[in-house]
């Protein structure tokens, strides 16, 4: 059975896709054979970051409409054995997207022997976000330290507690993990962001893994491969930490403390 995972949150820009196109490369990397699927109808950004924006044909809306094959849709990435992206259309409205439609690909997917599907969710909660949450085992649950985004992220958890198919069948919950993305320690030392702490005291979920502030993340984007695969930043490091964790490692926290200047630094300010 494929371990359907959603990356999801309430707050649109805080790394979802970026975060879903890391994990199932990560996860590719360690020998899962793993699918991620852009649930964001009509606007279609999971391509762009995974670089393969123009190898699409067909989209996860023709495979649901039975326009075509799911292996005709399916994208085998170039960089990563074992990595394959289903991307969304820019073209369709939400509501193509139907529950046995999405019910179909899954089951189709376990059939082809995958072990992860992830899912990039859109933000909020409109049909394309609680279709991605609805039959997921697991969420991770993705926010910035910051007060509307981690507000918005509360809200979701009560929507996967309630909205599920796992709720509906009265199944065990789904598994949620937190994963905070751009923290940087030197503002919560000032003040002027949220500390671990503070978001896991609102939240009460488990910590995945902490996503440091890192310049790498947009060069990755801008170029369309996964930050995980920059093997020397800090936040490819910690990405990686985050797959280890959800395989099951005990891992410590890297990048959460403030880095100590030296004098030079201190007298220079930099």
């Amino acid at each position: 059975m494929a371990r359907i995972i959603v990356v999801t949150s309430g707050k649109g820009g805080v790394g979802k896709t970026t975060s879903s196109a890391a994990i199932a490369t990560g996860l590719a990397k360690k020998g899962k054979k793993t699918v991620v699927i852009d649930f964001d109808i009509g606007l279609r950004n999971l391509d762009l970051i995974m670089g393969c924006e123009r190898r699409v044909v067909y989209d996860f809306i023709n495979v649901i409409q039975n326009e075509t094959t799911l292996n005709q849709a399916l994208i085998k990435d170039k960089r990563t054995e074992n990595l394959y992206i289903l991307p969304a259309s820019q073209t369709r409205d939400k509501d193509a997207l139907t529950r046995q439609g999405v019910e179909k690909i899954f089951n189709d997917l376990g059939e082809m022997d995958f072990n992860f599907i992830v899912c990039d969710s859109p933000a909020g909660i409109e049909t394309g976000a609680l279709m991605a949450l609805y039959f997921a085992d697991e969420a991770i649950i993705t926010t910035n330290p910051e007060v509307s985004s981690v507000r918005d992220s509360d809200r979701i958890l009560g929507i996967l507690s309630s909205k599920s198919r796992r709720a509906e069948k009265g199944n065990p919950p789904i598994k949620e993990h937190l994963l905070l993305t751009r923290y940087n320690p030197e503002l919560v030392s000032r003040g002027d962001m949220l500390s671990i702490e503070d978001v896991l005291d609102i939240l009460c979920i488990p910590l995945l893994g902490v996503i440091p502030e890192d310049q790498s993340v947009l060069r990755a984007s801008n170029q369309g491969e996964p930050v995980i695969l920059d093997a020397e930043s800090d936040a490819g490091k910690a990405y990686e930490d985050s797959i280890r964790r959800l395989l099951g490692e005990d891992l410590p926290y890297r990048f959460i403390e403030e880095e100590k200047k030296s004098f030079l630094k201190r007298l220079f300010g930099r």
